[in-house]
This record gives C-alpha cells, structure tokens and sequence, in this order.
C-alpha cells in the first residue's frame, strides 16, 4: 500500500475563517431576540460565536490536533451561490445587508456583519469539497458558521441563511459525481438540503432529527417517514423522525437498519456527514439524547460508508450544537469515528441519559414503509 495514501487515511482537512465569528444575532429570550423586561439576565442567542470558539480549541488544543491539517476558507462567489439558491433570493439577502440587516424568520435575522460570514460559510464549505474533489485529500470538515440546512432555495430558515451543504453537494455533481449521499444528524430536520434535491434521483438525502414537524410559514416540511421525493426524487429523500430521548443505542440501530441498506442500495461516489451537536443529552435546543459515545459511533459507521463506496471520500458539515461545552466535546467525539481512530481520545465529562429501548420498533415501521415505497417504485420502472 502506498505509504502516502495510509498517512492521509488518518489525516482530517479542517477548514476555517475567522470572519465566520463575526456573525452576531446578539441577546435576548432564547432565540427570539426580545426582552420581555423582567429578565435580570438575557441570554446570547443560542446560535453565536461562544459555540464555534470552543470547538475551535478543542480541535487545536485537544488531543485529536496532531490528527488535524488546517486550511483558510475563504467567501463564497455570488455566481456560486446560483447552483442551489435563486438569484432573486441571493439579491434579496445582499440588499437586505447594504441596507443594514432584516428579521428573515422567526430567531433569523440577518446583522451587520451576518452577510459576510454566510459568504464565508458558504466559500469554506465549498472549498472543503474542492479539496477532496481535486484528490489532495479524502476527509474534510467545514468547521462553518452561520448554519446552512434549513435554507432553502428561496428561503431562509432556522438561523440558516444559505445552504452550506447544498451546495458543496452540487458541486459535487457539477464536477462528476454521478451519486451523492447527504446524512443529516442535526437534531432538525434538514429540510432546505431535501428541499433542494427532492425532484433529483442523483443526491440521496437522509434526515436523522426528533419530531418536531412543520414550525411555520419558513418550515413546511414535516420531517415525516412520508416526505419521500416527488417526480424523479421518489424514494430519495429519507427522513427518520426520532422519539424524544432516542439516545446512542437508538441512532446506531436507526443507522444499521434505515441509514447504511439506502445508503448501500444507491451507492454513492461522494458521501456528505452534515452534523449537529444539538441532538446530544444536555443541548438546550434539542432532545434526544446522544453522548459522545454515541456520536462516535455515528462517525465510524459514516468513515465506513465512505471507505465502502465512496472510495473513502467523505466531507463534514457543521450545523448546530448549542451547548457551549459539550458541544465541543461531541464535535471531538464524532471526529475520532470518522478518523476510525481504535481508541477514543477523551472521555465524556458529564452523566449519562437512560436509553429509550423502544425505538427498534419505530425503525421496523420506518424500515417496512420504505421497503415497501421501493419496491413499488422497482416495479413501475
């Protein structure tokens, strides 16, 4: 085996910009930027810069370092931005910006300096994917903010502002890729990233996130087992709404029996882990429960996934992940499974949340819905 291609196994391309911390949605109750005026203490929106800086340094000064090359992003071309999203929405944002910010959505807005660090959420993200598409490297991490999956091609959403992920994804086909997969374990459902791809049968999407439904006029995706694709896209977009307090027995099972048959079924040329930390046990904007073992656990099942089809190609997508600690810790965690390093690196620093053992039979369900969907859709073809 060649030495080289053994060495770069083990290595994770971290790309990252500073400006990306220059996004403020600045204080107030939770996320919705208001003071209700009885409050001694108002809290940073949950989606700030505090998250990001922790898990900055965890990757620079936790043990997984010597793991990690870094590399500068850089901000996204308009131009480049028409691959997913529409001109008019793209000039919508950029007046928006010029004309000193706008509330896009509820817990959404759009502040000196947020245009600029979506610009550069988006170049990072894309140019994480280059690397790998240009062969200098197989594992790379946009280490991005502000998020992306929730926006849509016309819409932003859910603190996202334009889809990182999206269009890393086009890029991907655009340069060949005739398949590409997208597993999304954000606690909310990635609905812009479905969105995008729901009439396309050459991107798989697939949704790991707790059953929270429709949220209103920017989110009318449900996140349901039903949302299936339209047209061409029937039968590829897979969503996997999760009980509350799922916990890691209950992703790794939703992974083996939901995750890895799509993903071995539509075979993939480039694979995409977009994660977010908010499903772990202690974040304050989801609850389901994971903990680092968990996310580890995610991470080596994906590493394998991209090894198997995808010639080991596999980009990571930051989302969210609200607790200011954890997060980091979580982030660390996941990364270790995807470097399939034998022993974990650090231990979880905080309890433990009681499994809920009932969600195999949800997955039965989940499972014998889309095997039936598919083999209906073998059949008319």
């Amino acid at each position: 085996m060649d030495s080289s291609k053994s060495e770069d196994a083990n290595i994770l391309h971290v790309f990252w910009n500073e400006g990306m911390l220059n996004h403020d949605l600045g204080t107030g109750l939770f996320d919705t930027l208001e003071d209700p005026g009885f409050l001694e203490v108002l809290e940073k929106h949950p989606e700030n810069a505090d998250r990001i800086r922790n898990m900055l340094s965890i990757l620079r000064k936790g043990p997984i370092a010597p793991y990690i090359q870094w590399h500068t992003g850089r901000a996204a071309y308009l131009s480049e931005l028409y691959s997913f999203h529409t001109p008019e929405y793209v000039d919508m944002l950029a007046k928006a910006s010029t004309a000193g910010g706008k509330t896009l959505c509820h817990g959404t807005r759009l502040n000196p300096g947020s245009w600029e660090a979506a610009l550069l959420a988006a170049g990072t993200t894309l140019e994480a994917m280059h690397y790998i598409l240009d062969g200098h490297g197989k594992l790379s991490y946009a280490l991005v903010r502000p998020p992306g999956h929730h926006a849509q091609p016309t819409q932003a959403d859910g603190y996202c502002f334009l889809n990182n992920a999206g269009l890393a994804v086009q890029l991907a086909v655009e340069s060949g890729c005739k398949r590409v997969a997208v597993v999304d374990i954000d606690v909310h459902y990635g609905n812009g990233t479905a969105e995008g791809f729901y009439e396309r049968d050459d991107v798989l999407t697939i949704s790991l996130h707790m059953n929270h439904g429709s949220w209103g006029p920017s989110h009318l995706q449900t996140g349901l087992h039903d949302e299936v694709g339209r047209g061409k896209g029937l039968g590829f977009n897979l969503n996997v709404p999760l009980p509350n307090g799922t916990g890691d027995k209950g992703y790794e099972h939703a992974m083996h029996e939901l995750v890895v048959p799509a993903i071995s079924k539509f075979m993939p040329e480039m694979i995409l882990l977009v994660i977010g930390q908010d499903s772990s046990a202690f974040d304050p904007n989801g609850r389901e429960c994971l903990t680092m073992e968990g996310y580890r656990k995610i991470g080596q099942i994906m590493r394998q996934q991209a090894d198997q089809f995808s010639g080991g190609r596999l980009l990571v997508v930051q989302e969210g992940g609200y607790h200011i600690t954890y997060a980091a810790y979580c982030l660390h965690a996941t990364l270790e499974g995807v470097l399939s390093l034998p022993h974990p690196l650090l231990s979880d620093p905080l309890a433990y949340y009681p499994e809920y053992d009932m969600y195999s039979e949800r997955v039965t369900f989940i499972k014998n819905y889309w095997q039936g969907l598919i083999s209906t859709t073998d059949k008319s073809n």
